[in-house]
């Protein structure tokens, strides 16, 4: 009935591809990459030597009834990786930057694993008792750490509309666009249904919140990734070669000549960082809401989540494209790629699962995103009614999104997520020396053989902490 309805916007679409080609080539990719990389050399390569310890911290109960549990922090921040970035962003980042991208969102990842154990470390430090649970996340630790009130609300503000706005609208559209292809469902109606549903969910409270993510994220990720498995089980002998191409696009004579070079970079990087969000400000609002005992718990649990993110499903994801017959349809976008890819491989059933599968992952990401936004409502005006008014746009930029082209959100979506990592990365390349000072606390403690509790009084040089005194030893 209302099929007919889209939203386009030609001439701002024009606009903001020309400011993101200029900001993400000249700034952005190298940005991440070297950012990354420092970390990376500043700690040691955490992500290698510390990878074991992750997969242990994220069994950790929390202690008493005040805020969540590590794993429920970590899937809340799982709910906003693991959704519309791992299926039409693979898809969109091979069908723009061909299979050299994928091996460009691999070193994105890599180097992002440091990164987002930096920013979630620091979120963790810097978090504040809000009743009985934890708020936090760059906003605070801008202003605790730096001491830039300004600064930190201009960041909250930037966060509400990248999340609230921006990202809200992509996941709700993935949404939207994979049913539509399955089946021939009206995008309007169905982006009603679902502000109904999101509705009756973010009026209910956090707690509510996090019993329900708790409940998809396992759920959504094992699905997508056994079906993916087996499909690539069952060309494992094309494998080989397929892996082989995607390193060898990324480097290629031919690329660097016909400019695909420079294609897969971009696209690597922007549809990797999309996806796994380390260093854009993100992931450290989930994390400060953990209940643990010491900041660096946190942290080795959201770069587990960028290695989950990038290395295992969005891996999947552009293995089922790759080893389809026909992975570049000229007729399909987006999501529609990877579902006509599935389709190949087991029989048209296919293109309904990823709808399905879709709907939980990018609808989890919706649940995520929500939660970023109201985490720095609150950081701005705790207890007022911006966070009414803002609960009312999200809900309305959701139903603009699942009517709006695919090109319009995604492109706003690289805009507003660029300008949030550039500052971002800014503030942490700054505080690395805290976050390392924490970072050697913790792996002190588990080489004495103790479970890893932090006091802040040890460190003088760390002020404004008001969660980790004393008392968190006992």
């Amino acid at each position: 009935m209302f099929n007919e309805f889209v939203i386009e916007l030609p001439f701002l679409e024009s606009i903001v591809d020309m400011v993101n080609d200029f900001v993400w080539t000249y700034i952005m990719i190298g940005l991440l990459i070297l950012a990354g990389l420092y970390f990376t050399i500043r700690s040691n390569f955490l992500q290698i030597r510390l990878l074991p310890e992750m997969f242990r911290v994220i069994t950790e109960k929390k202690s008493d009834s005040t805020g969540v549990s590590a794993f429920q922090a970590f899937t809340i921040s799982a709910a906003a990786r693991i959704g519309t970035g791992n299926i039409t962003g693979v898809a969109l980042a091979i069908a723009v930057g061909g299979p050299g991208a994928v091996f460009w969102m691999w070193v994105i990842a890599a180097v992002g694993m440091a990164t987002g154990f930096i920013e979630s470390t620091l979120g963790q430090l810097y978090k504040v008792k809000d009743g009985d649970r934890y708020r936090g996340g760059p906003a605070y630790y801008i202003e605790k750490a730096l001491g830039k009130r300004w600064l930190s609300i201009l960041f909250a503000i930037v966060v509400v509309l990248t999340f609230g706005m921006i990202l809200n609208a992509v996941h709700v559209n993935t949404i939207t666009d994979s049913f539509e292809t399955a089946f021939g469902t009206d995008r309007f109606i169905f982006a009603l249904i679902l502000a109904v549903i999101t509705a009756l969910i973010i009026f209910g409270g956090v707690k509510r919140l996090v019993k329900i993510t708790q409940l998809i994220v396992p759920f959504m990720a094992v699905a997508y990734i056994v079906i993916a498995l087996y499909v690539i089980a069952i060309n494992i002998d094309m494998v080989p070669a397929v892996l082989s191409q995607i390193v060898n696009e990324a480097f290629g004579l031919s690329e660097m000549i016909g400019g695909g070079f420079g294609a897969a970079i971009m696209e690597g990087a922007r549809r990797g960082l999309l996806s796994n969000e380390a260093g854009w400000g993100s992931i450290p609002n989930a994390a400060a809401a953990a209940n643990v005992s010491h900041p660096a718990k946190q942290g080795l649990l959201q770069s587990l989540g960028v290695f989950i993110d990038t290395i295992v499903v969005c891996t999947c994801t552009a293995l089922l494209i790759l080893l389809s017959s026909d992975y570049l349809l000229a007729e399909e976008e987006g999501a529609a790629i990877t579902q006509a890819a599935m389709s190949d491989h087991v029989g048209e059933w296919a293109s309904a699962f990823v709808a399905i599968a879709l709907f939980f992952l990018a609808y989890s990401s919706v649940l995520g995103a929500y939660y970023y936004g109201e985490t720095n409502i609150e950081f701005v005006r705790p207890n007022s009614h911006l966070l009414t008014i803002y609960r009312v746009a999200f809900l309305i930029l959701g139903v603009a999104g699942g009517i709006a082209t695919i090109e319009l959100v995604w492109t706003m979506a690289d805009l507003f997520m660029a300008l949030m990592a550039i500052v971002h990365l800014i503030v942490i390349l700054s505080l690395t020396k805290t976050a390392i000072t924490v970072l050697n606390d913790y792996t002190d403690q588990r080489k004495q053989g103790k479970d890893p509790k932090f006091n802040v009084e040890k460190y003088p040089e760390i002020k404004n902490t008001e969660c980790w005194g004393e008392k968190k030893e006992d």
